[in-house]
């Protein structure tokens, strides 16, 4: 059975390589560089589990740029392309979606699509009514950016979304369920076949709740900064009650990456005409973080303020969206210059903003550095950190 996934992201890459395993899987994308890698058994994106089955396993994974290659013959194709959120529309740029549909229909139309992608809520029932001879599924991703392959293969649930009251479709979802869990290595998977409407919803909640959560605790922090008071103290005693517990609380700049900010601000515009508070007020408080944060640095009186990397977490080469980016913003606008430290970026210049090689000019050069993250290597310049990672963990 051959399978086509299109994107070769962190997304449809861990997904081909997990699928790979026991069928045919062609992945398609349009940077040549990514697919000049992968012929030779290498990662483009940083992720160890990734790169190790690359290098070491026995995959039946055939990259390439061709599009006409990889979709004839398919009996399934998963489109995990990107949909940046469009802040002009108050929605998320689809159109590489509509792109790829209407590439493999123009070659194979006795296929089954399954959408990866996140979309806004209702997308994937509008695609089918205007594509109504044809099969789609909608299964969002629950990943993280740098652990992808880890999480696709200890999956926390996997979800299928399609019209609930058709057998053909509840077969094909199942079967799509069953040839994901045939890739992992946890066993007894929570699997839900859900309507693809109510799917969609479930990606965009899980994803609003984890910013909700990113900035519970940031507010925590900014309280207890200007009080003078021990976060950490703070938050080991909240942690402790079990319905709160020990995890994804420890401070940043914001919540960051691709996901979190598109996502919340998609499902505040899904609400434009439901009665809500809360939603609007955690795409709120991500600013206010940042503003907050950018006070602070300020108040240094810092004539040069230095960004120790751009990358959103440890062990990642993501900087999409990443936090600090908009602490930078604020700085610069104040008229600070700002120098940026970030081994994983080949240019000389980010925005404007010099970028230095020389990590000893970078320590010496700042007046004050600016580290989403803590970092050993920072120790011998504690004194000009800026950070508010207390637990030394993403």
């Amino acid at each position: 059975m051959k399978i086509t996934v299109v994107g070769a992201g962190y997304v449809g890459l861990s997904n081909a390589v997990l699928l790979a395993q026991n069928y045919e899987v062609h992945v398609l994308d349009i940077v040549a560089e990514k697919i000049d890698l992968l012929c030779n058994k290498k990662s483009p994106i940083i992720d160890k589990e990734l790169e190790e089955y690359l290098a070491n396993k026995p995959l039946n994974l055939t990259p390439t740029t061709d599009a006409k290659q990889a979709y004839e013959g398919a009996e399934w194709i998963i489109i995990a392309t990107p949909t940046d959120y469009d802040p002009r529309k108050d929605y998320f740029d689809t159109s590489s979606i509509e792109s790829a549909v209407s590439s493999v229909l123009s070659v194979n139309n006795n296929v089954t699509i399954v959408i990866k992608s996140t979309v806004p809520v209702g997308y994937t029932e509008r695609l089918q009514a205007k594509y109504s001879e044809t099969r789609f599924l909608f299964s969002p991703e629950f990943l993280r950016e740098g652990s992808a392959m880890y999480d696709n293969l200890h999956p926390s649930r996997i979800i299928v979304g399609m019209p609930i009251n058709n057998d053909d479709y509840l077969y094909r979802a199942g079967a799509f369920a069953g040839m994901l869990t045939r890739g992992a290595i946890k066993k007894d998977i929570t699997t839900l076949l859900l309507n693809a409407t109510e799917a969609e919803a479930v990606k965009l909640f899980a994803n609003t709740y984890l910013a909700m959560r990113v900035s519970f605790f940031n507010e925590l922090d900014t309280y207890a900064e200007l009080r003078g008071l021990s976060t950490r103290q703070i938050i080991e005693g909240v942690g402790l009650d079990p319905r709160i517990g020990s995890h994804y609380n420890n401070p940043s700049f914001g919540y960051g990456g691709y996901c979190l900010p598109k996502d919340t601000k998609q499902l505040l515009a899904n609400y434009s005409d439901v009665p809500n508070s809360l939603i609007g007020a955690i795409v709120e408080a991500n600013r206010t973080r940042k503003d907050f944060v950018a006070d602070q640095i300020l108040s240094r009186n810092p004539k040069v303020v230095g960004v120790y990397r751009l990358t959103m977490k440890s062990n990642s080469d993501n900087f999409r969206q990443s936090s600090i980016q908009g602490i930078m913003k604020r700085v610069k606008a104040k008229g600070i210059e700002v120098v940026i430290y970030e081994p994983m970026y080949n240019e000389d210049a980010f925005f404007g903003s010099r970028v230095i090689r020389d990590f000893d000019e970078f320590k010496q050069l700042a007046d004050v550095i600016v580290s989403n993250r803590n970092h050993d290597t920072l120790g011998d310049v504690r004194d000009k950190v800026y950070t508010r990672d207390l637990f030394c963990r993403d």
